[in-house]
């Protein structure tokens, strides 16, 4: 049963009109080695408390990428949802939703009551911003509006669409940055809107770009998303990019190894404006990761976990975790939207065969019983332009596992993945889930002060197939323990335990 109206009853919970601060026990547990060899686990115990600040600020969305598939069918989502628009199709009327969003169409367990499990909207176990109110904005290499980018992209139906042209039409994006060396060739058609100069000076104009933003839209807070073209990697080497004061110089020197994506990120930085990668270049390298924790600022990332990705992470959790000693994962894709015609240049695609590969090097190094020292399965990734398709991306994948007695199990899945579609929900979740974080503090056992968490957002990682994390941190890639870390902590935030399926209390 699901619950739109609740209260936490517990002395360990404060509200006041600016925030809720919530105090929280922390059990986890501490590991050594002991002389003899053997293990020793001991569980600890710490106290936490959290701050909440529950003012909403008038929220600023800028996306790079503006005109492509992803940002104008979620500028387009969004109006339709504000708006209230309906529209026929074959199978009869549609209406507007947020369905795909965790934020929007999930929940969240919260207890049992007379033996029937009780469950809240995720968007309401924290004051969350409304995605209707979001103010929207960009840049794009394309001059198109955005009414002729959602007419380009082919991602909608065409009588939503009819109805959307007169509130898109007048909606422009500002002249991106773009660098042939780091996208394919073939987007060259399309760059007839960029910001010219060196390194340095597109890297201001994107920082004034984002200030004249923020006064033009009178928004309180400004997030920047990259949903543009996959890059190429950039190398990364000792005094190029491997700290935050040689990534600055590299730009003042005009390096040609900085690509357009991190001279975004250090414009971000710079202004105290979160970032947030939603391609799979590894475009917060080292020295724009430290720039980002010297200056407290929030960045995430890499890559949007939207379709293919998203299953995988779940099938291999679910077959290690159940004695399968999975052998070879091959996953085959084409697609006919501007990202695939983009992908099929080596370099880019390199990028994405990256981010879709060290989706289970967790899973497997989580079993030692099964895998050895090194021992992997084989891994391959395809990804093809068949421009028949459109944004209807086929992803098809094999997983062979070694299963009891020598035996042998085989899994073959076809899965036809409307790719914006699913995108556009993981961008709208990055965003609000970011401003939130900014809005969370927290202390424990003997500290007087409150403070954020670590800028490098690991609560992002269920959104994206590279989580980027703090050095030190361990990258988890199995959807549900992400799924479970982000639920969790925003239960700590108002006093609940972490949700286990232990259900003591009826046994």
């Amino acid at each position: 049963m699901l619950i739109d109206n609740y209260k936490v009853a517990s002395p360990n919970v404060t509200e006041t009109e600016e925030a809720v601060t919530a105090s929280y026990n922390y059990e986890s547990t501490d590991i050594e080695q002991a002389k003899d060899g053997s293990w020793v686990v001991t569980p600890t115990h710490t106290q936490y408390e959290f701050k909440t600040h529950k003012q909403l600020p008038k929220l600023g969305v800028m996306l790079v990428g503006w005109g492509g598939n992803n940002g104008s069918t979620l500028t387009a989502s969004i109006l339709a949802n504000k708006k209230g628009i309906t529209w026929m199709t074959k199978e009869g009327l549609k209406k507007p939703n947020y369905f795909g969003s965790i934020t929007q169409a999930s929940t969240c367990r919260v207890g049992n009551y007379r033996g029937e499990e009780m469950y809240v909207p995720m968007s309401s176990l924290l004051p969350m911003c409304n995605p209707n109110d979001l103010v929207i904005g960009g840049w794009d290499i394309s001059s198109a509006n955005l009414a002729e980018a959602m007419q380009r992209a082919q991602v909608l139906d065409f009588e939503l669409q009819r109805q959307l042209v007169p509130f898109m039409k007048d909606l422009t994006p500002l002249p991106g940055v773009y660098d042939e060396d780091f996208i394919a060739a073939n987007q060259s058609e399309r760059a007839d809107n960029v910001v010219k100069g060196s390194k340095k000076e597109q890297m201001e104009t994107i920082r004034q770009q984002i200030r004249d933003f923020k006064e033009a839209s009178q928004v309180d807070k400004v997030i920047v998303l990259w949903t543009a073209n996959t890059e190429r990697y950039s190398s990364v080497a000792e005094g190029l990019n491997d700290t935050a004061e040689n990534f600055l110089a590299s730009i003042d020197k005009n390096e040609a190894e900085v690509a357009p994506s991190s001279l975004y990120g250090a414009a971000c930085v710079l202004e105290g404006v979160p970032f947030i990668n939603g391609a799979p270049q590894n475009t917060l390298v080292p020295g724009l990761i430290e720039l980002a924790v010297q200056r407290n600022v929030l960045i995430g990332g890499d890559d949007f976990k939207s379709g293919q990705t998203k299953l995988k992470s779940v099938l291999v959790d679910f077959l290690v975790g159940a004695g399968f000693k999975p052998t070879s994962i091959v996953s085959y894709n084409h697609l006919g939207n501007n990202d695939g015609m983009n992908l099929s240049a080596p370099q880019t695609f390199r990028s994405k065969e990256i981010s879709k590969s060290n989706v289970v090097d967790d899973v497997v190094a989580s079993n030692s019983i099964l895998y050895g020292p090194g021992e992997h399965p084989d891994h391959v990734v395809v990804i093809k332009y068949v421009p028949t398709v459109a944004d209807s991306k086929r992803a098809m994948d094999e997983y062979i596992s070694e299963i009891f007695m020598g035996g042998r199990n085989t899994l073959a899945i076809h899965n036809t993945c409307e790719d914006s579609l699913l995108a556009a929900p993981i961008i709208l979740d990055l965003v609000l889930l970011a401003e939130l974080i900014g809005r969370i503090e927290l202390r424990k056992d003997g500290q007087e002060a409150f403070r954020g968490f670590h800028p490098v957002a690991v609560l992002l990682s269920y959104l994206t197939k590279a989580p980027v994390v703090p050095q030190g941190t361990p990258v988890i890639n199995a959807l549900g323990k992400q799924r479970a870390m982000l639920e969790n902590v925003l239960r700590a935030c108002v006093g609940l335990q972490p949700d286990n399926s232990m259900l003591l209390e009826l046994k």
